[in-house]
């Protein structure tokens, strides 16, 4: 397909069912998505003239139970929303991935070097590097593309933007170099390996998986090479909340050492007990000799093990909770789990910076404003950036108000689970 048959099909309302799953239902939803469809089109064909076109998506995710336990082969809990990157891209018949995305430049790789580079350690195009490399050692001949992208999984905003991009270029490598042949799983794992090895992130595969696959999700990452992926029947419009993700404005500096510590304090616990991960520690091994592991290791150490141990059992409870309606017992443990974060997983600041503490007061305030009801914790990674909450639908455009009110405006994202995690939308 061309640019114009894409065009003319986005005009002529030909791609609305596939835009509502995506984005909502609604005339504003999907007038919104169809004009952002057509200026990437516009823009692919002004950057890319005559080139064959398809139109990618890769979701932003939400994060909705287990907190840093993926990384310790724990159990998660988490959903696509309908936030995401877009990609209009197409085979170019040369060696070079050629990608523009407004505001950030041109990237120009090749794709017959696809060794690590120390320069691009920590920055985006070390992702495209990592998704192609690990494509190919798959066995796949991979070829050059034209590539226009829009996101709005914006960096630092906690839906996982790097494991959008890196999900969204697997897509794209995928469709046109591998006949479809992997699956959303191993492109999330193949999305996993350019942010640990190429990006020199040390994530676990949560982010990936829940960008990937779409809905809500219930993933065990006890062989993290074969995850067991439950798909948990939730519809967020049967419960009377909705999804707020709120930027607490906290400066997004590098906070690679403050993740680090993490994995680093709990594998030092699992050491100490003979394990790598947390996973296969038995707990009771853990209380009864609590002397010993802290003699060993810290204090730190110690109370992140335990926010492990209790946020990974929590993980199957409140799936439960979704799939059987209990929408209170699972706010319920929402509020447990931030407390948690909060206290025993000490993720709220950078001990690097502790006078900026922008999460923990964004959660302070909405748990005013809430006044009980609803539950509000720490999203993903923490230390800065955004705060998850869930606020009964009639108050949430008070609540938004209220919000940015104190951080500004457009801080505060009510957001859509979609059944959609990374694909086609178009071709």
């Amino acid at each position: 397909m061309d640019s114009n048959e894409l065009l003319t099909r986005l005009r002529d309302g030909n791609l609305n069912e596939v835009l509502a799953d995506l984005y909502g239902s609604s005339d504003s939803e999907l007038d919104a998505a169809t004009e952002r469809l057509i200026h990437l089109v516009e823009v692919y064909e002004d950057v890319f003239p005559g080139n064959p076109a398809t139109l990618f998506t890769a979701a932003g995710r939400t994060e909705m139970g287990g907190n840093h336990t993926d990384h310790q082969h724990g159990r998660v809990l988490a959903a696509s929303v309908n936030m995401d990157m877009v990609a209009c891209a197409g085979p170019n018949d040369t060696n070079e991935i050629r990608i523009h995305q407004e505001g950030f430049g041109d990237l120009v790789l090749d794709v017959s070097d696809l060794a690590q580079k120390e320069a691009e350690v920590g920055k985006f195009p070390s992702l495209v590097r990592g998704v192609a490399s690990a494509i190919a050692q798959r066995g796949y001949t991979l070829g050059g593309f034209n590539a226009v992208v829009d996101s709005q999984v914006l960096a630092g905003s906690g839906l996982s933007s790097s494991a959008a991009y890196e999900v969204l270029i697997g897509n794209i490598l995928n469709t046109l170099f591998c006949d479809d042949a992997l699956s959303s799983i191993e492109l999330a794992q193949i999305g996993q390996y350019a942010e640990n090895v190429y990006f020199g992130k040390p994530s676990g595969l949560m982010d990936q998986m829940a960008c990937s696959i779409g809905g809500v999700v219930s993933i065990d990452f006890g062989d993290p090479a074969h995850p067991l992926v439950d798909e948990v029947g939730f519809a967020m419009a049967d419960s009377g909340h909705v999804l707020c993700i709120i930027d607490s404005g906290a400066d997004h500096a590098d906070l690679t050492d403050d993740y680090s510590a993490i994995t680093h304090d709990m594998g030092a616990v699992a050491n100490y007990f003979g394990q790598d991960y947390l996973r296969d520690v038995d707990e009771e091994m853990f209380w009864a000799d609590l002397a010993g592991v802290r003699a060993a290791t810290n204090d730190r150490a110690l109370l992140r093990a335990i926010h492990f141990f209790q946020d990974n059992a929590r993980v199957p409870v409140q799936a439960s909770a979704l799939a059987g309606g209990h929408f209170d017992d699972f706010l319920d443990l929402v509020t447990e789990s931030g407390v948690s974060s909060a206290t025993n997983l000490q993720n709220i600041y950078s001990i690097s910076a502790p006078e900026g503490q922008a999460v923990g007061l964004t959660i302070a305030l909405a748990e005013k404003l809430l006044a009980g009801r609803g539950a509000v914790r720490v999203h993903g990674g923490g230390f800065a950036g955004t705060v998850q909450a869930y606020v009964p639908e009639n108050e949430a455009a008070d609540f938004k108000a209220n919000i940015e009110a104190v951080l500004g405006p457009n801080m505060c994202h009510i957001l859509r689970i979609r059944p959609v995690g990374g694909g086609v939308i178009a071709s």
